[in-house]
């Protein structure tokens, strides 16, 4: 999914022939990290930031990818219109198409509006999602 690519850590191996494209998208998500990281001020920030060898800057990622995800899935679906093909949550206590732009109802959940974007699972390890 968007937010393990963003954040370096998508399990998904795949096709053999999708390796170069990978590493392609990888080597561009790095050039953008980098800018961003050489962009930082602050030095709190950049001691939080600090490079690794291989300037992955996956803590950078980490952190930009919880500040910006609802962004990036409102986005996503701004123009789906209800057309989103599976179940993302429970309407009237039945499971149903989130039909508002591919949205949940606004609703709080347990962490906040965690019911808004789908999102909220990432921190579940891929593999059981």
């Amino acid at each position: 999914d968007i937010g393990d690519i963003v954040r370096g850590k998508d399990l998904y191996l795949g096709n053999p022939q999708e390796k170069e494209q990978r590493e392609k998208l990888e080597n561009k998500l790095k050039e953008v990290f980098g800018k961003i990281h050489s962009g930082l001020t602050d030095s709190g920030a950049k001691e939080r930031y600090k490079d690794d060898a291989k300037k992955n800057f996956y803590q950078l990622r980490e952190d930009w990818w919880t500040a910006n995800r609802a962004t990036i899935w409102e986005a996503m679906t701004c123009e789906a219109n209800g057309t989103y093909f599976r179940p993302t949550c429970s309407m009237n206590g039945s499971g149903a198409q989130a039909n508002n732009k591919c949205r949940c109802e606004n609703k709080t959940g347990a962490s906040g509006n965690v019911s808004i974007v789908p999102t909220y699972i990432d921190y579940v390890p891929q593999y059981l999602r």
